[in-house]
């Protein structure tokens, strides 16, 4: 996720454009650039790092003075970060500033080279500019609808025209843009707080409609050049509750954002329906040569790595072990050269799992990282390194990171079991095509948001409960009883079910409470068994299971009905949106700081 602004008006387009990009920082801040037109030319200024690394080069150096332009602050997807990586991105003709992915970058890349076009970068985004200024004959809005024919992926795209220097022009497809209406000045943004200093009326922009704004005026234009009415939203938020794009907590946000997240970071890795990772370096004769996989992390990642242990032992029939990464190092594991270490991170800097990774690295082992961050630590230090696309993560309870983890286990253990002969090219076939139905299935589970709510009430005053689960239901009630505990401050704890007569049935009274997760066919029947023992002893129970399925007051007080996926092996990714609304809610009633709860940091950099 990166953010975007674009400025026509009376005033200094480089401090609206700093002002604006200011208010989005939090969707990305690996970089920033700006390109302005002034004396008619477009000036390009950008640099690797935060906004105020752009603000001091700017001081230092020469900042462009005009009146149209548009802005960008990155979150690495293509590339590392650095100058050159950095939008906007583009040449003396056109200029370009992107969110989003380019899944076919790799063939129009191809197509451009052979057209003479040189790249310098390693960014997609360049493909978009060279595209633009390959077809270009002078009509800006139909050279954006041919360049968005061929183009395949997600995107929000800024754009401005040498030949039109009073004006900025925008399309977007999956990535947001809205067109912000001011009086003698118009804007472009890919969310609504880069503008409320400035108006709170704004068009939202639809799938590949084309903006072309000035000063004075704003038009809308589908794909064939035909003029688009819309009508004008009004924002009410205050600038702080904008930033949550409205929503009461960053939390609640992220986990409404996970659709979106799930398409980016799956998209790129599926080529014809088949999992593709080779963009990574990872091809089928490196994942034969390994016997044993250790999967290294901690908390959040950890339980993405249970769920991988899981559906990688299933398919793949390799043996896998997870461990804490503060435990790994300490028990003196035997590593040898045929063994593949993974290790999870969502800042790719947490200090115990990169010291994992050092001694990994030491044994010889080779050693694959599944980090959010471009150059981190432990992304730079690895071997192979798959980067997921959550964007950036405010809350400090982790909930689309954790989701995008999850995804990639499941193409990493589709790819293995592939190439190890486990499973047939069809069978792989139909998993990932599964998967990438997992975005739009998220979208229909997060209308389930009222029933968590209703959940959550019975919670609020509980002193302590228990998850419940079988299998893959048990891997995901680790992570909902984390949830729960961080940010509500409600002990909890999760527990194989079959586990609960050896020893902690003997805690289940009339006061506690009990979230049972019973997705899996196979493991139904006896998941109610255990259900029902706890029933029998006064628990309130609430059932997280599949739509269709009906229980009795004597199985369970409460339900919460999830879609179905044709293959139970993926119905983690679906059953943890729940499971993280009922913790976030249960923290709301309870009056406490869902997005920074107490004692707790977002990147843990020390042991």
């Amino acid at each position: 996720m990166c953010g975007i602004v674009g400025y026509v008006g009376e005033k200094d387009c480089a401090d609206i454009l700093i002002s604006a990009l200011s208010k989005l920082e939090y969707r990305g801040y690996d970089s920033a650039g700006i390109a302005v037109f002034e004396n008619g030319k477009i000036q390009v200024e950008k640099t690797k790092g935060r906004l105020k690394d752009l603000e001091e080069k700017l001081k230092a150096g020469h900042k462009p003075v005009g009146h149209c332009g548009i802005g960008h602050t990155r979150w690495a997807t293509h590339g590392e970060p650095s100058d050159i990586n950095s939008h906007p991105h583009g040449n003396k003709r056109v200029s370009v500033v992107h969110n989003g992915i380019i899944e076919n970058y790799i063939k129009l890349k191809a197509f451009l080279i052979k057209k003479g076009y040189e790249f310098i970068s390693e960014t997609d985004t360049e493909i978009v500019a060279k595209l633009l200024d390959y077809y270009y004959k002078g009509n800006p809005v139909e050279t954006i609808a041919h360049v968005i024919s061929e183009v395949e992926g997600s995107y929000g795209l800024g754009i401005v025209f040498a030949d039109f220097p009073d004006k900025v022009f925008a399309v977007r497809k999956d990535s947001p843009l809205i067109i912000g209406a001011g009086e003698n000045e118009n804007f472009i943004a890919s969310d609504v707080p880069a503008i409320l200093k400035y108006t709170r009326d704004y068009y939202l922009l639809e799938q590949n409609e084309i903006a072309v704004i000035t000063k004075d005026n704003i038009e809308i234009f589908d794909i064939h050049g035909s003029t688009i009415e819309k009508e004008l939203q009004h924002a009410n938020w205050d600038e702080e509750a904008a930033e949550k794009g409205g929503y009461e907590h960053f939390m609640l946000k992220e986990i409404h954002e996970q659709p979106t997240a799930l398409k980016t970071t799956i998209t790129p890795r599926v080529m014809e329906n088949m999992p593709f990772l080779e963009e990574c370096g990872i091809t089928s004769d490196m994942l034969n040569r390994f016997q044993k996989i250790y999967i290294v992390a901690c908390g959040t990642a950890m339980h993405a790595g249970v769920v991988g242990k899981y559906v990688i032992e299933k398919l793949a029939r390799i043996e896998v072990t997870v461990d804490i990464a503060s435990e790994f190092r300490y028990r003196e594991p035997v590593l040898t050269e045929n063994d593949l270490v993974i290790l999870i991170s969502q800042s790719g800097e947490t200090a115990d799992t990169k010291a994992v990774l050092r001694l990994a690295k030491e044994s010889h082992v080779t050693t694959l990282s599944i980090v959010n961050v471009k150059g981190s630590s432990i992304a730079r230090e690895s071997d192979f390194v798959i980067y997921t696309h959550a964007g950036p993560e405010i809350s400090v309870a982790s909930t689309k990171a954790y989701s995008v983890q999850l995804s990639i286990m499941y193409l990493f253990a589709f790819q293995l079991a592939y190439a190890k002969g486990e499973i047939s090219k069809e069978r792989c076939s139909e998993l990932t095509k599964m998967l990438t139905n997992i975005p739009t299935l998220i979208e229909k589970t997060l209308e389930v948001e009222a029933q968590c709510q209703y959940v959550a009430s019975k919670l609020v005053n509980a002193d302590s409960l228990l998850y419940i689960g079988r299998g893959l239901d048990y891997a995901l009630s680790m992570e909902g009883s984390l949830k729960l505990k961080e940010i509500s401050y409600i002990h909890s704890e999760a527990y194989a079910a079959g586990e609960l007569k050896h020893g902690t049935i003997s805690l289940v009274t009339k006061t506690m409470n009990i979230i049972a997760v019973a997705t899996q066919d196979k493991l139904f029947d006896k998941t109610i068994s255990n259900v029902k023992e706890v029933k029998a002893r006064g628990a309130r129970v609430i059932l997280v299971c599949k739509e269709g399925v009906e229980m009795t007051e004597d199985v369970a007080d409460y339900m919460v009905h999830v879609p179905k996926v044709e293959d139970d092996i993926l119905m983690p990714l679906i059953t943890a949106v729940p499971l993280q609304l009922i913790a976030y809610y249960t923290s709301v009633l309870r009056g406490c700081d869902v997005d920074k709860p107490r004692n707790l940091a977002k990147s843990v950099t020390v042991e």
